[in-house]
């Protein structure tokens, strides 16, 4: 899988399961504000990337994680060290 095909995968998922705006998901946007996420809203992100991607994140991973390219990238390095 592409770096594209993450992007539109998490995307596609984003604007069904957290019912945001497929326009307002820009890759410097800032991921929590614009999901409107509180900590329950990461338990289903965090199920949703698992379900959809077959990698596992945890509290750690979230570290750092402040845009959607940062959560792009960070899908990106979990999905190639599955593979690695």
């Amino acid at each position: 899988m592409n770096k594209q095909e993450i992007i539109e995968k998490i995307n596609g998922f984003l604007v069904d399961e957290f019912e945001v705006d497929n326009d307002d998901i820009e890759p410097d946007a800032n991921l929590k504000d614009t999901l409107g996420l509180d900590s329950l809203d990461y338990v289903d992100l965090v199920v949703s990337i698992e379900s959809n991607f077959g990698v596992k994140l945890v509290e750690v991973d979230f570290v750092g994680i402040a845009t959607f390219q940062n959560f792009y990238d960070l899908i990106e390095t979990k999905l190639k060290a599955k593979t690695a």
